[in-house]
């Protein structure tokens, strides 16, 4: 009879926890939903503010080229449109990254947290330092090589829409790029990976960032390849000095 009702308790138990578990992961997905929310608002509200600036954004990112055109009528518009959200995220881009740290938030130790605070703005920054640094030199060395080809029986007449992706498609790369050396950094951090390791590791990289320039860069000629492969390599001899000679790994 014992045995009966101490297995009756346990069956009560297990379903207790597994309800609790229900509840957490409901919680969870609740909480997930939410930020979310918050997410979509904040992109929003940052493309609608960016949508009253578009002519000044859009002078802006077509400067390194000069004039353009548009081949349809509605081109100009839905540029507009792209170049607000593009910037409408950019500028939404720290609440965005909040919203990530704060979900996984609750399952980190005190040590992590502390590290957050410190992460979460140094990604925005190193994010933004590598947008900068594309739109300053990567960019006007490509278009200026790619405009190298006229003729005067073959001139340039570029498309504001074919502009736009050719330019977000070079911006983009960089911003994750310049976020190398942190994320080494906290691997290192960790005890993943030590100097050594990323000493006897170059050949391998070398390799890795021309096949990540192929497949990232907007074009598929070895000169754009090669403006996405060097600042992989730069970003990962930044990175080795780092954990060699300040966090002495």
């Amino acid at each position: 009879m014992s045995e009966i009702i101490n297995h009756s308790s346990d069956e009560e138990q297990t379903a207790v926890d597994t309800l609790d578990i229900k509840m957490s992961l409901v919680d969870h997905l609740q909480e997930l939903r939410k930020r979310l929310l918050v997410v979509v608002i904040a992109v929003v509200i940052g493309s609608t503010v960016c949508y009253f600036y578009s002519t000044e954004l859009v002078h802006f990112i077509t400067a390194p080229a000069g004039k353009l055109y548009y081949m349809s009528p509605a081109e100009a518009f839905f540029t507009y449109l792209r170049v607000s959200f593009f910037a409408g995220f950019l500028l939404a881009l720290p609440i965005v990254l909040y919203q990530v740290w704060a979900f996984v938030l609750p399952a980190l130790s005190i040590k992590e947290r502390m590290a957050s605070v410190i992460l979460v703005p140094a990604s925005v920054l190193l994010f933004f330092t590598g947008l900068a640094f594309s739109y300053l030199l990567v960019l006007p060395a490509g278009i200026k090589f790619f405009m190298g080809f006229a003729t005067e029986d073959l001139q340039p007449m570029l498309s504001l829409g074919q502009y736009l992706s050719f330019v977000i498609s070079f911006l983009l790369p960089f911003g994750f790029i310049f976020e190398l050396p942190l994320f080494v950094v906290v691997l290192a951090r960790l005890g993943i990976i030590s100097s050594a390791f990323l000493s006897g590791k170059r050949k391998h990289i070398l390799v890795l960032s021309f096949i990540v320039g192929a497949i990232i860069a907007p074009t598929p000629d070895v000169f754009s390849q090669s403006m996405v492969a060097l600042p992989i390599l730069v970003m990962y001899e930044i990175s080795r000095l780092i954990v060699k000679y300040i966090l002495k790994k």
